[in-house]
Order: C-alpha cells, then structure tokens, then sequence
C-alpha cells in the first residue's frame, strides 16, 4: 500500500540532482553515483562481521529516518541504494539519506 507522499518531499530536477551528487562526494569523491534512478554506492569491508555491523547502523539510521534502501549484501561488501518510491525518483531525503550512512565509516 502507497504512502501519501510527504509535503516537502519531491522528485529532484536532473540539474538538482547533479549538483547534490557533487556536493554528497565533494573532493574525497565518495563514489555515490546515479544508477539506474537511484543513488548507488558499494562498500567494501574485511570480512562479514564487519559487514554486518555496517548493515545493522544503516539499519538504525533508514529506521530513525524512515526512509529504507535498497540492500545487496556479500561477505564483504554491501551495495546501498537510495531512491524515493513515493516520489519516482530521488529526493532530498536520498541525498541526506546517503550522507549519514557515509558519516558511519569517517
């Protein structure tokens, strides 16, 4: 069942979208990038312990901000991706969304 869609929240422009994937990777380039509608990143752990802690964080902050990826896990690497189903396409939410997950590992 479709949630109403939130009143702040919208699909990006093409152009808005751009410039927040610069800013979300600015100089260190975090490696998000636009896939398929979404935004995409995979992250690469040392075994699947480690992995798993990183899934059961992203969990806490998609649960605290209610907004849920798109998960591919392996022993070693988690594939995340953001987009915002209500909206058809990537909002702000995906954006700040991907922001903290990146915070988990700085």
């Amino acid at each position: 069942m479709n949630q109403p869609v939130q009143p702040n929240r919208r699909a990006l422009s093409a152009t808005e979208i751009v410039t927040q994937l610069s800013k979300l990777n600015g100089e260190q380039a975090l490696g998000w990038r636009l896939m398929d509608g979404a935004l995409e990143k995979t992250f690469a752990f040392k075994n699947f312990h480690e992995t798993m802690a990183f899934v059961n964080a992203l969990a806490f902050i998609a649960h605290s901000e209610d907004h849920h990826p798109d998960l591919s896990l392996s022993y070693s690497k988690c594939t995340v991706r953001f987009s915002t189903h209500d909206v058809n396409g990537i909002s702000a939410s995906d954006f700040l969304c991907a922001s903290k997950v990146d915070a988990l590992l700085l």
